[in-house]
């Protein structure tokens, strides 16, 4: 089994070296995959429909949380930056994590008979706590996990690998949660519908998942190993070095074309996530198929992997994102004419529905496998300009774009819904309990979820699109910035042919002289060694004493 997998994703060496550390860095994955999945399918309609909270209450509290958020990454950012340990710099913040993480997940979905209907107030603001909790529990965990990535695999394909054993682990981590809700849902006959009367399930599957993805986190904690960093150089923190720290960051041009191609795409993600339940329950009327059209999306988007991974691998890490993403667009563009199920030619709405959930995931996994696999060279560029590893700096801009666009969308989409008129809660229930017939929204609510489901979420992944074609850096340019880094750290001086001085001072958008690389602190001349191929060789020491690691652990 292991030669195959070896196989599959196509790396060298025996498994225990090669793919063994991916898969044990990747058992995180499954939390970070799984409980985020959870959150966006149900969290915001479990606020509406079942503690009764209002579309904008609702859209309140994911935005006050994810305020919360933004400010508390960029400290772990540069918390795992500064940490010195035998033990490596991220490791130790996943297991400190862990009871935050169970307590405050399981805390979400249990609203302790709250009923937003008769007191926002204290509904709001119990759910308001509970999410800042979880945010930091997911900050504590995520953002050292993201930065341990390019210290683990510092070479452009290996990196493609990690990240696709990732995927992978996320795929792993969000159909047994899927499978876990849909179930105690169906058990507790809340599976078709959800009203104020559907409280159990969530407390139910809200402690099953808790322990699940505790267990995932624990995983990559006792089997992953990272390089000590007892040696690591770190200056005295001030006020003025953390706002320097970030503000070094947006020097990097292609952490700059990275930052605005991500905000597009989370942007229309964004959107379309937080509207999604709405469309199908609301406009579409389908949602006895919720659970369906889900399974169905997950399985298009985990089909696309082999694709986006193949593209990647062979051409390079745009490639997938300009093939596959016209698909997502299509997939959108079904929100811009869908009708309701329960109208003439139900059958033809519903294949249609089902889709747009085969389209839009399959699309949507092109620029999410680019964004992804592109995040950890920028930490090479970074290091470039500074002559440091900053990986929780970088990685902290990088979950900040996720978590905060996120919850931004999730107010906005809030505050559109309602301001166009959609109608949620006990209010359809009632109606249609009482009257036996099907609550019809007006039409300026079904434009309002249009304009959330479909017309902004296309209108900004072409944006991403369009970004996407102007990001430069390829696998030779990769290389070759590690080889002139690793020289630089060795001789402290590095002689550059007038070629890679301009590929250097394109992807970095700095003039090489204002660089660390550019300042040289010794007058000799090293150029770039090669081998008998052409390829640049790399020396650095942490690679081997990486590889010194984990032969002495196995």
């Amino acid at each position: 089994m292991g030669e195959k997998i070896k196989k599959a994703i196509g790396v060298e060496g025996d498994f225990k070296t090669s793919v063994l550390p991916m898969i044990n860095y990747s058992y995180a994955n499954m939390y970070m995959g799984g409980a985020g999945y959870i959150i966006s399918m149900y969290f915001t309609v479990f606020l509406t429909d079942v503690v009764n909270l209002s579309l904008n209450q609702a859209g309140v509290i994911v935005m006050i949380a994810t305020v919360w958020d933004a400010v508390t990454d960029p400290f772990m950012g540069i918390i795992t930056d500064r940490t010195r340990s035998k033990t490596g710099k991220h490791r130790r913040y996943l297991l400190w994590g862990i009871p935050l993480m169970v307590l405050s997940y399981t805390l979400l979905w249990n609203s302790f008979g709250l009923n937003g209907a008769e007191n926002p107030g204290k509904a709001m603001a119990y759910f308001v706590i509970v999410y800042m909790l979880y945010k930091t529990a997911y900050t504590i965990i995520g953002v050292p996990h993201t930065a341990m990535l390019p210290e683990l695999a510092p070479e452009y394909n290996l990196r493609t690998q990690y990240n696709s054993v990732g995927y992978l682990f996320n795929s792993a981590g969000m159909v047994p949660s899927f499978i876990i809700v849909v179930v105690i849902l169906e058990i507790f006959g809340s599976g078709d519908n959800l009203t104020s009367a559907s409280k159990t399930p969530f407390l139910v599957f809200g402690i099953a998942l808790s322990v699940f993805f505790g267990l995932s986190v624990f995983l990559t904690y006792s089997k992953t190993r990272e390089p000590s960093s007892l040696n690591n150089k770190v200056e005295p923190f001030d006020i003025k070095y953390f706002f320097r720290e970030y503000v070094l960051v947006f020097k990097n041009k292609s952490f700059r074309q990275y930052f605005f191609m991500s905000l597009a795409y989370q942007f229309s993600t964004g959107f379309y996530n937080n509207s999604k339940v709405y469309y199908i329950k609301y406009l579409a009327n389908q949602y006895s198929k919720y659970a369906i059209f889900n399974a169905v999306a997950g399985v298009a988007e985990a089909g696309a992997f082999p694709l986006n991974y193949a593209l990647t691998m062979k051409y390079g890490k745009k490639k997938c994102g300009n093939i596959v993403t016209p698909l997502m667009v299509a997939g959108l563009a079904i929100g811009l004419i869908m009708q309701s199920g329960n109208s003439g030619g139900a059958f033809i709405w519903s294949a249609l529905m089902m889709l747009s959930m085969i389209l839009y995931p399959f699309g949507m996994s092109g620029l999410g496998f680019v964004s992804t696999n592109i995040f950890p060279d920028l930490t090479d560029v970074d290091e470039l300009i500074t002559g440091r590893r900053r990986e929780g700096v970088i990685s902290t801009f990088s979950t900040l774009i996720k978590k905060s666009i996120s919850g931004v969308m999730a107010a906005l989409v809030g505050f559109t819904l309602q301001g166009f008129g959609l109608v949620t809660g006990d209010t359809v229930s009632n109606y249609e309990k009482t009257t036996g017939l099907l609550y019809t929204q007006t039409d300026s609510a079904v434009i309002g979820v249009r304009i959330c489901v479909a017309v902004i979420p296309i209108v900004a992944s072409i944006v991403a699109l369009l970004l996407l074609k102007k990001f430069k850096m390829t696998k030779d340019d990769h290389t070759m910035i590690r080889a002139a880094v690793a020289t630089k750290h060795k001789y402290g001086t590095v002689t550059l042919t007038e070629e890679q001085k301009k590929r250097c001072e394109m992807i970095s958008g700095q003039k090489l002289e204002n660089t660390w690389l550019g300042q040289d602190t010794v007058d000799e001349i090293h150029t770039l060694d090669t081998d008998e191929n052409g390829k640049y060789i790399i020396l650095l020491e942490k690679e081997q004493e990486k590889k010194e690691l984990i032969e002495n652990d196995n």
